[in-house]
């Protein structure tokens, strides 16, 4: 990230114009990223108008991060944000013991002790798109981790289908 950061002023709650004006957006790419990411969620006031918290405003700059200067596509940029959320790379919220989350969901799993494999964020090709050795070793890992994730959930699923016979 070598551009400069946006100054967010300290504020409680910011408009939807004052948050297009911060990100370089215009409104209706901001509802739009509303309606395609469940993270940036803005409250209403009782006039029915966008409030927007710091950590929407930080969500909206990340969110234009990942789709104007990494190219990511919006699934991908979904995708990369779930990541980060999960492995505490983003913070939104807060959690007990003053920890961030992005959602009741998260909060929830890391309470439960749950975790899910961690996956590396680096790009998985080299500048020329191959692929290292380690690379590969990365992914048949994640290959296999996913295969038997599908087999907990394939077990699971049959446990509870009540058989018709």
């Amino acid at each position: 990230m070598s551009h400069p950061a946006v100054a967010i002023p300290e504020k409680l709650f910011f408009k939807i114009g004052e948050v297009c004006e911060l990100a370089g957006v215009q409104a209706h790419v901001l509802r739009y990223w509303e309606s395609e990411f469940s993270m940036l969620a803005p409250q209403k006031n009782r006039a029915g108008q966008r409030v927007y918290r710091k950590r929407d405003v930080e969500m909206a700059l990340r969110i234009k991060e990942l789709l104007y200067e990494d190219q990511y596509t919006i699934a991908g940029a979904k995708k990369r944000l779930a990541n980060d959320l999960r492995g505490g790379k983003i913070k939104t919220g807060t959690g007990e013991g003053g920890e961030g989350y992005a959602s009741s969901a998260l909060a929830n799993e890391k309470s439960a002790g749950q975790r899910l494999p961690k996956v590396s964020n680096a790009r998985l090709a080299s500048s020329d798109g191959s692929k290292t050795a380690e690379d590969r070793n990365a992914l048949r890992r994640l290959a296999t981790e996913l295969r038997e994730l599908l087999s907990m959930l394939e077990k699971d699923s049959q446990a509870s289908t009540p058989s018709k016979k």
